[in-house]
């Protein structure tokens, strides 16, 4: 059996790094890995697939960014033949980004089997380009490895055969419960590199467009932050599109520039081991990143989310999550409310226990046993 998993930008390497290392013992399985490069910069990508520990791509599209339209096309037209070549018995794809549903659709018209993990995630704001490709998606698959139980209920309402579903829990925190302890480590050794080991903060991380491709919106939000940097520090690792939409502002709509008391710190990004253990010590995270209100969840740190709506309600019902939305009076509140010593009590939700992967791995090798005693193929290929 051949599987080619298909990554193209920083959240997937996380989720897919689990399922890699699971599925090496079984020898009948034979891994392809294409990156489409969705993700090009060195410290969004390669230095993921470092600390992960996830072996060199095979294949690399090299399809860098773009618009969603051209970026998904440029992927489509790039893996195509790959897949043609490689003609897997099953392309799994990882969760929401542009490489995701270009993979499936490629897929689908070689008449490729296509595995989704992470599946069944829904935010219902279909002005986001993530719902589109998580909707699309599921309809395609075949096989849907879902992380939370209100997956399951959504893609039994949008009519998925449930013999296609398999609750599995949370890849990611499969990742992070691996590489924690050397996150920790790394923090202790390296402590001239942490400044802010020793006192309280707040991390934050913002990409989103309805955060930063907005100057008005953008302006509030750094506005907010710098006021509350005068309360605890805030640690900001900058996303390369956020930086951008920054550098691109008037100098008289960074008024924080100004603010002697703030101590707002724009730094570069981060690896995930250096980004972990600032999550795992940070006082509060403001985000607006799905992955982190997942990781913030399992770390028990208080989240406010900058977002109208997540695909994660189960780090709000579960877990230490608060969406806060463009409202930065409730930021300034919620963030007093856990500086008095008040933040919201979380759980883990169901299966977020670091074996999500084994349990992916196992479904496919008793998928692969039951398809050769039937005689029936994984792929038809489509001429």
């Amino acid at each position: 059996m051949k599987i080619v998993h298909v990554v193209g930008a920083r959240p997937n390497f996380m989720k897919a790094a689990p399922v890699i290392a699971a599925l090496k013992p079984e020898r009948q399985i034979q891994q392809v890995l294409v990156h489409t490069g969705q993700h090009y910069d060195q410290r969004m990508s390669s230095i993921f697939f470092t600390q992960l520990g996830l072996p060199p791509p095979d294949v690399n599209l090299g399809v860098g960014s773009a618009s969603h339209t051209v970026q998904l096309a440029q992927t489509m037209l790039r893996l195509e033949p790959v897949l043609a070549e490689q003609f897997p018995d099953l392309v799994l794809v990882y969760g929401d980004v542009n490489s995701t549903l270009a993979a499936a659709l490629v897929s689908s018209r070689l008449g490729l089997r296509v595995g989704h993990v992470e599946a069944g995630l829904r935010s219902f704001d279909r002005t986001m380009p993530e719902e589109i490709n998580r909707l699309l998606t599921d309809q395609i698959a075949d096989l849907l490895f879902t992380p939370s139980q209100d997956a399951n209920q959504h893609l039994q309402r949008e009519g998925i055969p449930a013999e296609k579903v398999f609750l599995v829990g949370n890849v990611m925190i499969d990742t992070l419960v691996r590489l924690l302890p050397q996150a920790m480590q790394q923090w202790h050794d390296n402590r001239d590199l942490h400044p802010w080991q020793h006192q309280p903060y707040a991390l934050v991380t913002l990409h989103r467009p309805s955060n930063v491709d907005t100057p008005a919106m953008l302006t509030r939000i750094m506005a907010t932050l710098a006021h509350i940097s005068e309360s605890l520090p805030v640690i900001f690792p900058i996303h390369p599109r956020t930086s951008k939409r920054l550098d691109d502002l008037p100098l008289e709509h960074k008024p924080w520039c100004m603010d002697t008391k703030a101590r707002l710190h724009l730094v570069e990004p981060l690896g995930y081991l250096d980004f972990l253990a600032l999550q795992r010590h940070a006082t509060l995270v403001i985000t607006d990143s799905g992955g982190i209100q997942e990781e913030t969840t399992f770390l028990g740190v208080p989240c406010l989310t900058l977002r109208e709506n997540t695909e994660r309600p189960v780090t709000l019902t579960h877990g230490s999550n608060i969406l806060i939305g463009h409202d930065m009076n409730r930021l300034h509140t919620e963030v007093a409310r856990i500086l008095a010593g008040q933040p919201k009590q979380g759980a883990l939700p169901m299966l977020w226990d670091g074996h999500a992967a084994e349990r992916i791995a196992t479904i496919l090798v008793e998928q692969t046993a039951s398809r050769r005693e039937t005689g029936s193929l994984w792929s038809q290929r489509v001429v």
